[in-house]
């Protein structure tokens, strides 16, 4: 028998905040995280701009020589953990420990560990022994699990920029047919570094614009390529009778996960929506709801010229006619693209939506693609009561992740 999965803990760490509040405080104020790149010389890069994390201290979550075996993909996923399993008041001491599995996955792992390592390489010295260790991607939620003792359920899924949004749902499917009885799930990502800036730029995926006013600007005309982010959302999930016995507080329930592919091209959408538009659609199917029923859309919205085009094409393959109805945004317009940390990011968005009852700004779009006709929220943020949110991700391979959550209702 299918089991209610709702939300009992969140953390993040954000380009503008390291805590849910701060950075949700931030959203509603339409602060943007954008700047040159200070953690090394990008003079001779066309891309310049990125949102970076520049206060993150790691033993503020654990102690040195631990946070000195982690890369910083891995030391932003165990912060975010940190802040949601103390949110949720889970303790573990008094939890069957493999009831309790971790899904929090990274697009690429450490791309820093690879530099650094193969430099020393070419150089004829020691590459670290713990290189491998450090660098893989499912290391974040090797390292949470072992941090907490959480003996279940533990994978990473690497779907590039979905890749977290798949993990929140994945760990949702896992309590709700019973493989757990709660999952710590979200991403982290940490490629803001020369080979991360020089492959996107190459590919033609990052903008160019020197402006952090309007650098990223999705749906927009002028709109060019993403900015680089970095950071990690984490949420605790749990079965709904579980939470309740333990008194948890409930933030929202997850009541559906769509998760389709492209089979169309390594890095563009399908041009007319069909593989995101079915996600959004399977998603609605197990809630059990009419498109009519949503309120609001995070959408992926990276600011590229064929995300925001073929999105906005899927949102209205699913929805038809109800698409010019919903309120649509992009968190991404403020804090760029953390990549496989995104999904949880914006999960997270999503939730506190719900629960504040207010949909944040597009920033930075003032003029919208003809194609882009839909409501991105544009000019400032607005209040609305939300039963129904949705968050789409799209990654790299054709890789498409819906998730959809409601108003909790005990």
């Amino acid at each position: 028998m299918a089991r209610r999965v709702v939300v009992t803990g969140m953390g993040a760490i954000t380009p503008l905040g390291l805590d849910v509040e701060t950075f949700w405080q931030g959203l509603k104020e339409g602060k943007r995280a954008f700047s040159e790149i200070s953690s090394f010389d990008c003079t001779d890069y066309k891309a310049k701009m990125a949102a970076e994390i520049k206060d993150f201290d790691p033993t503020k979550y654990m102690d040195f020589k631990t946070a000195k075996r982690m890369e910083r993909f891995s030391q932003f996923a165990v912060a975010a953990a940190t802040e949601a399993v103390e949110d949720s008041g889970l303790d573990m001491e008094k939890e069957n420990p493999y009831r309790v599995g971790v899904i929090v996955s990274s697009g690429i792992g450490s791309m820093q560990a690879n530099e650094r390592e193969h430099a020393k390489l070419m150089e004829g010295k020691k590459v670290s022994p713990l290189y491998i260790p450090m660098m893989i991607a499912n290391m974040a939620s090797a390292n949470i699990s072992i941090k907490y003792g959480m003996k279940g359920k533990n994978v990473a899924i690497v779907t590039a920029c979905a890749s977290g949004a798949h993990s929140i749902g994945d760990s949702y499917r896992a309590i709700k047919y019973d493989d757990a009885d709660v999952m710590v799930a979200g991403g982290a990502e940490a490629a803001i570094c020369p080979l991360g800036v020089q492959g996107f730029t190459n590919m033609t995926a990052l903008s160019a614009n020197l402006d952090p006013n309007t650098c990223s600007r999705p749906f927009d005309k002028e709109r060019d390529g993403f900015v680089i982010g970095e950071g990690s959302g984490v949420v605790v999930l749990e079965e709904l009778e579980h939470a309740k016995a333990r008194g948890a507080k409930i933030y929202a329930e997850v009541v559906g996960y769509g998760s389709t592919n492209d089979a169309f091209h390594i890095t563009s959408p399908a041009e007319d929506g069909s593989g995101a538009g079915e996600a959004m659609i399977a998603a609605m199917h197990e809630a059990g709801i009419e498109p009519s029923d949503v309120q609001y859309i995070n959408a992926h919205g990276t600011s590229t010229h064929h995300n925001d085009l073929f999105e906005t094409r899927a949102i209205k393959y699913a929805f038809k006619d109800a698409a010019k109805n919903v309120a649509i945004n992009s968190t991404k317009s403020m804090i760029g693209h953390l990549l496989g940390g995104a999904g949880g990011v914006e999960f997270i968005v999503c939730v506190k939506s719900i629960t504040d009852s207010y949909v944040h700004v597009t920033s930075g779009l003032t003029n919208p693609d003809d194609e882009c006709d839909l409501d991105y929220t544009m000019g400032s943020g607005r209040d609305l009561d939300i039963t129904y949110a949705m968050t789409n991700n799209l990654g790299f391979g054709g890789h498409n992740a819906t998730l959809l959550l409601k108003k909790y209702e005990a």
